[in-house]
């Protein structure tokens, strides 16, 4: 998302001809370098056979690239909504706001539930992290951060800890307490270090192991113990804005998507990418696994939300309309993979159906964009946070679909 994007100019002696130039922040062999361009082309040339240009394998690369759509298009004999049509078509929704949550003072721009399904933690461009309890409105804890922007936020599964960042390009996290009045910035552990904004968090399966997206185009797997650095990802070709961890229990792959429009699901054991997806025409805003793992769905400033099938290795839908003209800045599924909520430029949240492709239901209330649209760990409410300082916790009540997991096949 433009708005939200940030680029971190260096200056200063190349690391290979200690030229004083603009640098590039590159990594060979997992270790950040700062070349010049020249250098960056000239070690880009290494390794040419007899006759190879660097033009000429950017047309081979295009080249595979449109005989494997074309083998793609061969096996996409049916669409979705096409095999969904004898499915029961989704009712009349019952989704209204029972909670709002204000205490920012400027743009909400992330949040995350607990486990318990009751507690919640936003992050602001007001520089502060607040845990929310969800059921009484009461501020149980504010973090105040060393900069503004606090772009990424996470509860880790035990409930017991919090991780944050932003444009200090770290990743820290806090050790939750019973007592309210504790300071927790003096139990802060820096974990994750990048060259560029965090724009995302996510702890795996376990406290001790955090997923860190940034804006210097990698994503990275770090010991919240230790602080080491596990296993870098290196793949995208600008910002990486958002990721999400496979929704199973060993949590070997994850998805990301970034400002190069691309979706990459990666091996967090090798590092390896091991699928791309590159069909929206802007930048990929929030990427999320459908509930069973075998899909994810991305949303991105082009105005559409896209779900991929990984078993197909394809796109399988698309949920959009003419009226529709502002960008996705966030989406998450229902329990049940029925419904897919998604949080828009234009202050609203649009529920689609997620078998037959249609918008289903809307939600109004906030006065700005809509930064991030949560589903409860029960599945019962839905948490948007917005730039107008507030956060709202819409109740879904009666809906059955959103307990039963419906599988793609």
């Amino acid at each position: 998302m433009c708005d939200q994007t940030f680029m971190a100019i260096t200056f200063g002696p190349c690391d290979n001809c200690s030229t004083t130039s603009p640098l590039m922040n590159i990594y060979i062999k997992n270790e950040p370098t700062n070349y010049c361009s020249f250098c960056v082309e000239m070690m880009a040339c290494q390794g040419l056979l007899k006759g190879e240009t660097l033009a000429s394998l950017k047309n081979e690369s295009e080249s595979l690239k449109k005989k494997l759509e074309e083998e793609r298009a061969k096996l996409h004999d049916v669409e979705l909504h096409q095999v969904a049509e004898k499915i029961e078509v989704v009712s009349a929704l019952s989704i209204k706001t029972r909670r709002v949550l204000k205490g920012h003072g400027n743009k909400v721009l992330c949040m995350d539930w607990c486990k318990d399904k009751r507690r919640l933690v936003s992050s602001s461009q007001d520089g502060k992290v607040i845990v929310w309890d969800g059921f009484t409105l009461n501020k149980e804890h504010a973090v105040p951060m060393p900069c503004t922007w606090v772009m990424a936020c996470a509860y880790a599964p035990s409930g017991c800890a919090i991780a944050c960042g932003g444009l200090d390009n770290k990743c820290s996290v806090y050790p939750l307490s019973l007592d309210k009045n504790e300071n927790l910035a003096a139990k802060k552990k820096s974990v994750a270090m990048h060259t560029n904004y965090l724009s995302g968090c996510t702890f795996t399966n376990s406290d001790m192991q955090i997923l860190t997206s940034s804006g210097d185009g990698t994503c990275a797997l770090w010991d919240v113990e230790s602080g080491q650095l596990l296993q870098s990802f290196h793949g995208h070709t600008a910002d990486v804005l958002s990721l999400d961890l496979a929704p199973s229990e060993t949590g070997n792959t994850f998805v990301s998507g970034g400002c190069d429009k691309k979706a990459n699901v990666w091996d967090m054991r090798s590092g390896q990418n091991v699928q791309s997806f590159e069909t929206h025409e802007s930048d990929i805003n929030c990427v999320k696994y459908y509930p069973s793992g075998d899909a994810f769905a991305s949303a991105s400033d082009d105005a559409t939300c896209r779900l991929y099938d990984l078993r197909a290795d394809r796109e399988v839908a698309v949920y959009q309309k003419d009226s529709i003209i502002f960008g996705v800045s966030s989406l998450d599924f229902s329990l049940s993979g029925r419904l897919l909520f998604g949080g828009y430029n234009d202050y609203t949240i649009n529920i689609w159906d997620v078998l037959k492709g249609n918008r289903v239901s809307m939600l109004f209330g906030h006065e700005n964009r809509v930064s991030t649209v949560k589903v409860s760990p029960d599945g019962t409410s839905v948490c948007s946070a917005s730039w107008d300082n507030t956060l709202r916790v819409s109740r879904a009540l009666g809906m059955p679909w959103l307990l039963v997991l419906y599988s793609l096949t």
